[in-house]
């Protein structure tokens, strides 16, 4: 039995305990971690009867506009349960304790996700785990996120035996999402996919051959680097913009997999392979 919640949740604390519904609490310990995905797993001193397991399922099985209930303790108010539905999948957020890495395939949902509901489940209309709560938005309303469940299912025989997991791939560059305005302003041929600004000298896109941007121009007021490869697709599947590009290489790639990416380069379209990396560990 092992209990899982976010990373941020028990980052850099002291003592951990575990309370349950009837009051009753014990010391728990940390087995394992990824500050990529926002996950913990925790082991806890408490007898089998005081431990309910719910089911996990793959998210994978989620549909926009699905009912779903989130479950935690906002602002300390203890089993509370909220409900919304889900409002798109795919996302991407960014968290401080994961550096400047995207945590990648995220669930958006209008159930209100507040302070203290982060670790607690997402639950479908079955009862059945979906995702974990993570983050909301200050100031927003009907905007949370949730870690999915397929990132439990891939990663927890990991976290729980070797204290980690270190298969996110990696590629080693930095991109802005295309849109109609860049296009229109640069006079290239393609409206979406993602542009690419910075590449990590010695990583599996420079390593492959891709090319970054090197003129710096302001399209709508924001500052960005253009001249750079755009990626289209990956493995043949269309990649609209930033979010399509993390979720489909979390969902679908690990470290040393080659990939087949396509790119736009001064008006034609090719076709590059890349050897995927690890993504480092985290500082």
């Amino acid at each position: 039995m092992v209990i899982v919640t976010n990373y941020h949740v028990i980052d850099q604390a002291q003592n951990i305990s575990v309370t349950f519904s009837n009051g009753d609490a014990y010391p728990a310990k940390v087995l394992g971690y990824d500050v990529y995905a926002d996950l913990a797993a925790l082991s806890v001193s408490a007898p089998q009867s005081d431990l309910k397991p719910l089911e996990v399922v793959s998210s994978s099985t989620l549909n926009v506009g699905d009912f779903v209930a989130a479950v935690g303790s906002p602002f300390g108010l203890a089993g509370s349960v909220t409900t919304g539905v889900v409002s798109q999948l795919g996302r991407t957020i960014t968290e401080s304790t994961a550096g400047n890495y995207a945590i990648a395939d995220v669930i958006q949902t209008s159930a209100p996700i507040n302070p203290g509901n982060s670790g607690g489940p997402l639950l479908n209309a079955e009862g059945q785990v979906v995702g974990i709560n993570t983050a909301d938005v200050s100031n927003s309303q009907g905007l949370g996120f949730a870690i999915p469940s397929s990132s439990i299912l891939r990663e927890i025989v990991s976290l729980v035996d070797s204290g980690t997991y270190t298969s996110h791939p990696y590629l080693g560059v930095g991109m802005t999402d295309m849109s109609y305005d860049i296009a229109s302003q640069e006079g290239l041929s393609v409206t979406y996919g993602v542009l690419l600004e910075q590449i990590t000298s010695g990583g599996p896109a420079d390593k492959a051959g891709l090319k970054a941007g090197s003129t710096q121009t302001v399209v709508d007021g924001n500052t960005i680097i253009v001249g750079g490869d755009i990626i289209i697709a990956i493995n043949g599947t269309r990649i609209v913009n930033s979010d399509n590009l993390s979720s489909y290489l979390e969902e679908n790639a690990l470290p040393n997999q080659t990939i087949n990416v396509t790119i736009v380069r001064n008006g034609q379209t090719m076709n590059v392979p890349i050897v995927l990396g690890a993504r480092p560990a985290a500082s």
